[in-house]
């Protein structure tokens, strides 16, 4: 159950307009690029257990990052960085995590389809 509730607070991070916390630039590329909007709830989930926790993302989630851009993922990464919630975590583990999980998408997508 506390997963659960530190994962929720990830999605209302995430999806909140909440540009407070947020330097300029990271909330003004956010703002610009709709970046709260590409991603549906559960690729939301599946992408920041990845970064901030463990998990594996499905094709589906890893298609709507994708879509989201590596600017916005990374400006989000680093707004959710800056809330006072996250003060203990390593930031540059967590960049790192963000880069490694933008990676794997790319070559999950890049990869050849089996045949049918």
């Amino acid at each position: 159950m506390t997963s659960l509730n530190v994962y929720s607070v990830l999605v209302v991070l995430f999806l909140t307009c909440g540009v407070v916390m947020a330097t300029k630039e990271n909330g003004q590329i956010i703002k610009e690029n709709n970046c709260e909007t590409k991603m549906g709830l559960t690729c939301v989930i599946e992408v920041f257990t990845s970064i901030f926790s463990t998990g594996i993302i499905s094709n589906k989630c890893c298609c709507e990052l994708v879509v989201l851009g590596k600017v916005g993922h990374s400006a989000l990464v680093k707004r959710t960085l800056e809330n006072p919630v996250f003060n203990d975590l390593n930031p540059a583990t967590i960049i790192a995590k963000s880069i490694q999980t933008w990676n794997n998408c790319l070559a999950l997508l890049d990869s050849p389809s089996p045949s049918a």
